[in-house]
């Protein structure tokens, strides 16, 4: 062993996500939103994503839903507002219903002043507006009450809900399990109706990144997942003009 220890000389640079910063708030139950998101801002050159996980019930119901604001301006502390964020998303889609979008967004901005917020809901909307869709139809892997509301919420929002389906799950473990197969199967089958523009599937947990492409090829209508809205909209939030080609209509898009 030496005794001495040198002291290195050293410089500083920007740090990572020199042309974005972003931070996810994660649900505990989560299986599958980061896994979607890194194949969405995988080939981003700097580029930074930081998650930080929310307490939830495994039990997806309007009260637990509501619940999670309690534990939202504590989660999101967990992002240190020293990183500079550009944008913070909150994912989940039910529960930013259930909350309220701009009481999300308060909530958020307790602890980043600064940065730009968004949900999947909200995010969902944008793409909407973005694509020109106004008669969509919804896929859902919720209870029918939870089901409603969103329907209510997008409804509110002007947005014509045509046909609504939902694989009725009220487990968050279970819903992450659900196939590609199915999934593909419920967005073909309720797309193709004459009377909907274009389909949003909701819920970051459904696994739909991968079956858009696909889908969008078999019905010749857009289609919209929870996770590749969010994902899209923190990316327009950060001033990202970029996307993968494979990742669906939606990246060729913009803010309106």
């Amino acid at each position: 062993m030496t005794d001495t220890i040198e002291t290195l000389e050293f410089s500083t640079d920007d740090g990572l996500g020199t042309r974005a910063r972003m931070g996810l708030i994660v649900l505990q139950t989560d299986q599958t939103i980061e896994h979607e998101f890194a194949q969405i801002l995988g080939a981003e050159k700097n580029v930074a994503l930081y998650a930080a996980r929310i307490p939830n019930a495994m039990e997806v119901s309007p009260d637990a839903l509501r619940q999670m604001a309690i534990d939202l301006p504590r989660t999101a502390a967990l992002l240190p507002a020293q990183f500079g964020f550009d944008v913070l998303g909150y994912a989940c889609t039910s529960g930013a219903t259930m909350i309220g979008e701009d009481r999300v967004d308060s909530l958020i901005r307790e602890v980043h002043p600064q940065a730009k917020t968004t949900n999947p809901i909200s995010a969902s909307k944008a793409a909407l507006a973005a694509l020109g869709l106004k008669r969509i139809a919804l896929v859902t892997p919720y209870p029918v009450d939870v089901t409603l509301e969103m329907q209510a919420n997008l409804q509110a929002a002007g947005y014509e809900t045509t046909a609504v389906a939902t694989f009725g799950q009220s487990d968050d473990f279970t819903v992450a399990r659900i196939s590609d197969d199915s999934i593909l199967q419920a967005v073909e089958q309720i797309g193709a109706r004459d009377d909907c523009e274009g389909v949003f599937v909701s819920c970051t947990s459904l696994r739909a990144l991968q079956v858009i492409p696909q889908a969008e090829v078999v019905l010749g209508k857009p289609v919209i997942s929870s996770n590749q809205a969010l994902a899209w909209h923190m990316m327009r939030l950060s001033g990202l003009k970029t996307g993968l080609t494979n990742t669906g209509r939606l990246f060729a898009t913009q803010l309106t």
